[in-house]
């Protein structure tokens, strides 16, 4: 929890305990319409991530508020760690969790790739 809580700064927006024998937390902002939600089933071992190209991406397009997300995750005792796809590591910092999942935390604008498939 701590990588997601005090690295990414997410806050811890709910729990639950044995829920049909799962535990959970949900860490997110307030307010946001989404959030991390994770689960533990009693006496069962968490695997680590399929790939180095799991990858949560927060796109963070001011240059300052970029740069105190990645001191913040140092500071948390994350250091960065070399992008799988090399594409990250030029205007993006990926940190892992320790289970192995990637967060890349790229200093741009979101846009959707050209051809990208739309909805709606």
């Amino acid at each position: 929890m701590r990588f997601y809580r005090d690295g990414l700064g997410l806050e811890l927006l709910s729990h639950f305990k044995d829920h049909d024998g799962f535990d959970g937390i949900m860490l997110g902002r307030h307010g946001d319409p989404y959030h991390f939600e994770f689960t533990k089933k009693h006496g069962h071992a968490v695997g680590r991530a399929p790939s180095q190209d799991n990858l949560t991406i927060f796109y963070i397009p001011d240059t300052g508020e970029w740069m105190a997300a990645v001191e913040r995750m140092r500071e948390a005792g994350f250091l960065p760690v070399p992008s799988f796809n090399p594409f990250w590591d030029r205007s993006g910092k990926t940190f892992e969790d320790p289970d192995g999942y990637r967060t890349v935390l790229q200093n741009a604008a979101w846009r959707p790739a050209s051809g990208a498939a739309r909805t709606g």
